[in-house]
């Protein structure tokens, strides 16, 4: 076999279940975790992931745009990540190990896709956490404001904010223009700049409230998954109460006319929340990294992620007919929705409750994904991808200890100093991608030989029936109605033809060419419906994504590669046992 063959067998190589669990039998008393959580809690981590900021503030943007009708967006948002919840559910029962989409993708995909999915994984829990801490500082200061206690404005901002805003104060001085015209943002991060001490011209500015919530974060994930456990149940309980008691107070205060149009601006006015509201929802997946600390993980694990799906679809539901019913739907482009409906009816003290709910909805957030990511880097380091310290295992607290104090700094440098705002749009790609790799083990694992048992299979639906009179309908339907979108789609003269033009319109192109040839396949290889529809409809929101960025997420990606072949490819035990085996041979 020539060298190049022989290094593209080592990159697709997959690593067998039973090596899996045979290391998991054979490791050590030492270096085992936990095994603490009963499907009740793996639950109550699944809607800690998903009930965030999300239900506190996008629907309201959403509602907003597309009317009472988001309502159903949320019913279908919740039907496509069903879609990929039911690949996960499988993994998680035939792979019962820490790890999430990396150890199903070694599984079924090969070590390289492994890599990259862990790599990309790291923007979803890690990267996306310093935003979520950005957020939480936002809402604490905001509320400490509701008492008058004010933190100088200098410790609740992030430099670079700081510093532009500034400059943009100097600029309208400058230019005659009116200063009070700036938004109010921007005049506090202003002032924040002037007023900051300095030491040798540097202005002491960080956003030191981000730093103490991943700092008390960190410190409740690193002593133990029971005390991680404990917090969160609490503050699930706490954050599920409240919403319950929004729901029945402003059920008292629904106007149904409010609900008259239904849809205002039709479907295209539900779509423009899509994004926004799937969002919402990803996180869900942070369930399966703690597998190795459920008391039954094949059997728990896939019931806890269907059970939080549908709790927080239920409540996502409820909360957006009742806010678009209390009142109009024209009222709710505002970043606090619940909070803004009682004040509008003149009951402000729950927009207290309201606005320290959030804070307690984005810690648990916080906790959830600072609990994911050691567990990811944990099982990437058992294989060799990334150095021996991040799969140590502290000998009292039984936690990946070195791999939780590396996510906490990682996440506690950038959002004390950075403004990363645009992270949320990189990590819902992130997340998107992740649900396809998923999604596309399963295909993979559809017609292999050997395929292990499990208590839960995704269930199997020939797509051969369906899959293509849907795309001609599709097809049929959008030249039908929306010809003139697609007229300008396909040109390629003018304006239309200028690079930045044909890059906003690669990943529609990449959605279109993939959909074809998975209907091709599904005709030839009978492929499951299910894991389709679910990696259809997760590249089909990639693609409404701007190509901005794709171009961050493939520049993500390739800083990914080099540090594999530089470090990870050298180390990997499967590797190491598979070129020992060639020289054996």
């Amino acid at each position: 076999m020539s060298s190049k063959r022989m290094n593209k067998y080592k990159l697709l190589r997959t690593k067998s279940l039973d090596a899996i669990l045979d290391e998991t039998r054979e490791r050590e008393p030492g270096s085992t975790l936990r095994r603490t959580l009963t499907v009740r809690d793996l639950t109550a981590f699944g809607i800690a992931a998903v009930v965030g900021a999300g239900i506190f503030s996008t629907v309201g943007n959403a509602a907003f745009n597309g009317g009472p009708a988001i309502s159903l967006l949320f019913v279908f948002t919740a039907i496509a990540c069903g879609f990929s919840a039911l690949c996960y559910a499988e993994f998680a029962s035939m792979v019962p190990v820490s790890g999430s989409a990396y150890t199903y993708a070694y599984f079924s995909l090969g070590e390289l896709v492994a890599w990259i999915i862990g790599w990309d994984l790291l923007l979803e829990y890690a990267i996306g956490n310093i935003a979520v801490a950005i957020s939480w500082s936002d809402y604490f200061t905001e509320f400490l404001h509701g008492f008058n206690i004010n933190i100088p404005e200098y410790l609740t901002v992030d430099y670079f904010s700081a510093f532009h805003a500034h400059q943009e104060v100097i600029a309208a001085s400058v230019n005659g223009t009116d200063i009070s015209a700036l938004s109010t943002n921007v005049m506090n991060a202003g002032q924040a700049w002037t007023d900051a001490p300095s030491i040798w011209g540097l202005k002491l500015i960080a956003d030191f409230p981000a730093l103490l919530i991943v700092a008390v974060i960190t410190y409740i994930v690193f002593i133990g998954i029971r005390e991680s456990r404990t917090a969160n149940n609490i503050m699930v309980s706490v954050k599920l109460l409240v919403i319950f008691g929004v729901i029945a107070a402003g059920s008292f205060y629904v106007h149904p006319g409010n609900w008259s149009p239904f849809a205002p601006e039709g479907v295209a006015g539900v779509l423009k929340g899509v994004s926004a509201v799937f969002f919402a929802f990803i996180g869900f997946d942070a369930i399966s990294t703690t597998a190795e600390e459920c008391r039954n993980p094949t059997r728990d694990l896939p019931r806890a992620i269907f059970y939080s799906l549908l709790i927080c679809t239920v409540l996502y539901i409820l909360v957006a007919l009742v806010l678009t019913g209390m009142v109009h739907y024209t009222e709710l482009a505002v970043g606090d929705p619940l909070a803004y409906v009682f004040k509008r009816i003149g009951l402000n003290w729950i927009s207290g409750i309201i606005a320290f709910s959030a804070l307690v909805a984005m810690a648990g957030v916080l906790l959830i994904f600072q609990l994911g990511q050691p567990r990811i880097w944990m099982s990437m380091s058992r294989d060799g991808l990334l150095p021996k310290a991040f799969s140590r295992i502290h000998p009292r607290y039984k936690t990946p200890s070195f791999a939780t104090v590396v996510t906490g700094l990682v996440v506690a440098i950038p959002a004390l100093f950075m403004n990363l705002t645009e992270v949320t749009d990189l990590t819902s790609i992130g997340t998107l991608f992740a649900f396809i790799v998923v999604c596309s083990g399963v295909l993979i694992l559809q017609n292999k030989k050997g395929k292990p048992e499990t208590r839960f299979r995704v269930p199997y639906i020939n797509s051969r029936y369906i899959l293509l009179p849907a795309f001609i309908i599709t097809v049929y339907a959008n030249i039908r109605y929306n010809s003139d979108y697609w007229t300008v789609f396909f040109s390629f003269s003018g304006q239309s033809a200028d690079l930045t033009a044909l890059l906003m319109k690669l990943p529609m192109v990449i959605f279109i060419l993939t959909t074809c040839f998975l209907v091709y396949k599904s005709l030839t290889n009978r492929l499951s419906l299910i894991p389709v529809l679910g990696l259809l409809s997760c590249l089909f929101l990639m693609a409404k994504l701007d190509y901005t960025n794709w171009l961050r997420f493939l520049i993500w990606l390739m800083i990914g590669i080099i540090i594999y072949f530089a470090f990870s490819i050298k180390n990997s035990k499967l590797n190491q046992k598979h070129i020992g085996e060639s020289e054996t041979d």
